[in-house]
């Protein structure tokens, strides 16, 4: 796979993973009961509040990246600290209780954004 592919994936991705962290953090700005609803509800709203502006804010910092030289690199940056801070907050939290275990469906998602930028890294991904 050529460095023009390679590229092209990766701003693929970036901006896939950046409207992913978009609207997964308006979610709960938006409709709060709805995400309570799959995810639990919440006692420390402000923090639910806080998580989803900065998915919003990692999201827009994506797609801002995506079209730049040196873009593609820094939406990896954004995305694989983003996915694996979310997943290690879901592996923590699920067996202890403190949260749902629909976050398991969470994670999963989570992995699959961080072996999608590993792919891309790699010059492998599609």
């Amino acid at each position: 796979m050529g460095r023009t592919s390679t590229r092209g994936t990766a701003d693929t991705l970036a901006v896939t993973h950046g409207l992913f962290n978009i609207v997964g953090g308006l979610w709960p700005l938006v409709h709060l009961r709805s995400f309570e609803w799959v995810f639990g509800p919440k006692t420390d709203v402000w923090l639910q509040m806080t998580t989803g502006g900065l998915l919003v804010s990692a999201g827009v910092a994506q797609l801002a990246a995506a079209p730049g030289p040196h873009g593609p690199a820094q939406a990896r940056r954004i995305g694989l600290g983003t996915a694996l801070t979310l997943l290690a907050v879901d592996l923590v939290y699920v067996p202890k209780g403190r949260i749902r275990p629909t976050y398991l469906l969470d994670a999963a998602m989570q992995s699959g954004w961080i072996g999608a930028w590993l792919r891309a890294a790699d010059g492998k991904a599609s």
